[in-house]
């Protein structure tokens, strides 16, 4: 007979991988829309980044694809909160295009940096839950350190736009993270911990 408390835990489980897949699908859609905001902006003013925008762009898409495709058999559906990422992130790419280009670095480096944290979180969680995810966000995690790196190699400076901005970005991150997760992202960081101290 199957101990209770076990089911009980699987079910839980069950519902944070959900979670996980509808906020990493969520915030790829997010990141697509704060590229398409910058490179409409860059065409016009620096057209030069043009290029390295797109191919972040292009990867996720193709990340946004993948979560998707990973839903229908682990019971996920999209996030019911898409048009704030929607709007959040044509919002979040347009200001910072009108700022420049060093502005537009700057908010993939915080961007980047706080989705790298968040997938960390998730890969010490899914490790022992769900082999096949954690494979997945593990080969997706290595684009998104390529994008932080090509977003901290093209600053030109780090002054104040770097000190301001880049916690600001961060911190909206990590909140539209919190309730796209129903605060199961502080949790995870939680057991991530306790794993680290073991």
């Amino acid at each position: 007979m199957d101990n209770p408390l076990s089911s009980a835990g699987k079910r839980d489980h069950a519902i944070t991988v959900r979670r996980i897949l509808k906020v990493n699908h969520a915030g790829e859609f997010g990141a697509i829309r704060i590229y398409g905001a910058q490179i409409w902006m860059a065409r016009r003013l620096f057209p030069e980044i043009v290029p390295a925008l797109r191919e972040m762009r292009d990867d996720e898409i193709e990340h946004c694809r993948l979560f998707r495709e990973a839903m229908p058999s682990r019971n996920a559906r999209p996030c019911r909160v898409m048009a704030f990422w929607s709007l959040g992130g044509y919002l979040l790419g347009f200001l910072t295009a009108l700022g420049g280009r060093n502005m537009v670095w700057i908010c993939t480096e915080a961007v980047e940096s706080t989705v790298h944290r968040h997938l960390e979180d998730q890969l010490a969680f899914l490790k022992a839950r769900d082999p096949e995810l954690h494979g997945l966000i593990a080969s997706i995690q290595e684009e998104e350190l390529a994008h932080l790196r090509e977003a901290e190699k093209n600053q030109t400076t780090r002054g104040v736009g770097h000190a301001l901005l880049l916690p600001v970005v961060a911190a909206l991150t990590d909140l539209m993270i919190w309730l796209s997760t129903w605060g199961d992202s502080s949790w995870m960081r939680a057991e991530m911990a306790r794993s680290r101290r073991a």
